[in-house]
């Protein structure tokens, strides 16, 4: 294996980051890195050093807005957040916004100040944002105006920021300098929960060009990249793109929500080759016609596994552009998937990439032969620093060896004989009938490849004889049919008889938190129901 060096220079050489330039923007890119790191305001900051007329951002609302201009607004919003507010270092700034600039330059205008960024999900309840309000000690709260019903139950002492006071903020800004803070800022990524109050995870601020190079490695993104994030910025995945597209001076494309018709529009507008997403949006990307397809050179997703079969009908229709991280708030990444293994494998989240280490470990901590289910343990330069609360900052589980840090996923997989790994689910979502551990992902993918259904969720409930029993929630594509018996004699054709689910119903969508997951909960309820 090579240095990390060698590795280092190589790949950025291949991406187009080493290309010579002005040798005074060089050395202003430079010291902008060296003064403020590599967080958001940092990577922002050595774009506009360095390529200050490219344009940044295309916003669906304001249209272009180049590294120079998206610099100088996120810098006039921090001085009017310090004079006005009193925000300074260490101070919480939470963000209730969908993806447009003003979530980018309030994100900035935080780690100009030192002050930590909470990112909010626009799924939360008016009570679970006023809980997490409470417990992340939010200075202010910056707001979309669609969400003015959310906020009304926010601590008094919490400042709130909605749309129609930005403006005035940005132009009355006092003039000042703004100097490295002492303190690095942190953005806070709340886990997905749906019920009760999601804990935020605290991220560290990269320390080097370490993790950009190892996603780039298996993510053939370029200097100059035109990208739509279609994620969400809120999600560690749309908020890593961004990052991502700053470092690599490209161009992001953003808008407010995900509408498949608009984005393939503005895919073909923009000129973009790459595309960021959740996997349910590619389902969406495949409803519109073939004619509009974009010519797309990369389309990577996360957040959720990708259904049995979306994965080859995804890339006969776009080519082979399609790449899956598979990762987590608290780990970042763990692998990434390739079009080469997601053809020969399309379930597989693919291999870890430069400077990881996976391990799959039974439940003593010992490492499981290939093909054996166990847990996933993942060790990498950014795993998450703690969970953060109202009192002292909670630490993730670790394990493995003491010289090196591993988080335990949560996840239970296996690699199979050429090294892929495969996630079989989550620990807590496996379910014992019988005597017998069925992984609900597994018939999930099953009778995802039915041509019929259109999206299917499996989960587990009581049963008074087996102890659990499995129940399937089928979407059925437009205009199709398919009877219970015949989905359950399918299953048992293909897997063992513990594996049939014993209800199948018919559900018109499957409840989706707002980064596409499945809410298991919501479908327990419809169970009870």
């Amino acid at each position: 294996m090579p240095s990390d060096l060698a590795f280092l220079v190589a790949t950025l050489t291949r991406r187009g980051l080493l290309k010579p330039g002005s040798p005074r923007r060089v050395a202003a890119q430079l010291g902008a890195l060296r003064n403020w790191g590599f967080s958001l305001a940092g990577e922002l900051r050595q774009a506009a050093a360095r390529d200050p007329d490219r344009i940044a951002l295309v916003d669906e609302e304001r249209g272009e807005v180049s590294y120079r201009e998206l610099l100088d607004r996120a810098e006039r919003l921090a001085r009017s957040l310090r004079a006005r507010y009193g925000v300074t270092e260490g101070d919480r700034i939470g963000v209730l916004c969908r993806n447009h600039s003003g979530l980018v330059e309030t994100a900035v205008a935080g780690g100009l100040l030192g002050a930590d960024i909470v990112l909010g999900n626009t799924g939360l309840s008016g009570a679970q944002l006023a809980a997490v309000a409470q417990e992340q000690r939010f200075r202010l709260l910056v707001h979309d105006d669609e969400f003015l019903d959310r906020v009304v139950g926010l601590p008094a002492e919490v400042h709130r920021i909605d749309e129609r006071e930005y403006p005035e903020l940005m132009a009355g800004a006092p003039h000042g300098e703004l100097h490295p803070p002492e303190r690095d800022g942190r953005t806070i990524v709340l886990t997905s929960g749906t019920t009760g109050t999601p804990k935020g995870a605290r991220r560290p601020t990269p320390n080097g060009l370490g993790p950009l190079v190892a996603i780039i490695d298996r993510i053939p993104l370029h200097h100059g990249v035109r990208m739509m994030i279609a994620a969400p910025l809120f999600h560690t995945w749309g908020y890593a793109a961004l990052q991502m597209a700053f470092a690599l001076r490209g161009t992001v494309v953003l808008h407010r929500r995900f509408e498949p018709v608009a984005a393939v529009a503005a895919l073909r507008r923009h000129s973009c080759t790459a595309l960021f997403a959740v996997p349910v949006m590619l389902q969406r990307l495949l409803e519109v016609p073939p004619a509009a397809t974009p010519p797309l050179e990369v389309v990577a997703v996360s957040g959720s596994a990708l259904p049995g079969g979306l994965a080859p009908r995804f890339m006969d229709r776009y080519g082979d552009v399609l790449y899956n991280l598979y990762g987590s708030t608290e780990v970042s990444w763990a692998a990434i998937a390739t079009p080469a293994e997601l053809r020969r494998a399309p379930t597989t989240a693919g291999r870890p990439p430069h400077g990881t280490r996976l391990a799959i470990v039974d439940a003593a901590g010992e490492p499981v032969p290939a093909g054996q289910v166990g847990r996933i343990l993942v060790g990498n330069e950014l795993l998450f620093e703690g969970y953060t609360a109202g009192g002292p900052e909670q630490q993730g589980r670790v394990a493995g060896p003491a010289r090196v840090r591993l988080l335990d996923t949560g996840d239970l997989g296996h690699l199979d004989a050429d090294g892929l790994l495969h996630v079989d689910g989550r620990a807590d979502d496996m379910i014992v009938s019988g005597g017998e551990n069925v992984h609900p992902a597994e018939v999930e993918n099953l009778l995802a490849e039915l041509p019929q259904v259109r999206e299917v969720a499996v989960i587990g409930v009581p049963d008074r004889t087996y102890g659990q029993r499995l129940v399937a929630y089928l979407v059925l594509r437009p205009g199709e049919t398919i009877d219970p018996d015949a989905v359950r004699e399918y299953v048992r054709r293909y897997r063992a008889r513990f594996s049939v689910p014993r209800d199948v119903n018919f559900v018109p969508a499957l409840p989706r938190n707002a980064t596409g997951k499945v809410m298991t909960r919501e479908l327990r309820r419809y169970h009870r129901a």
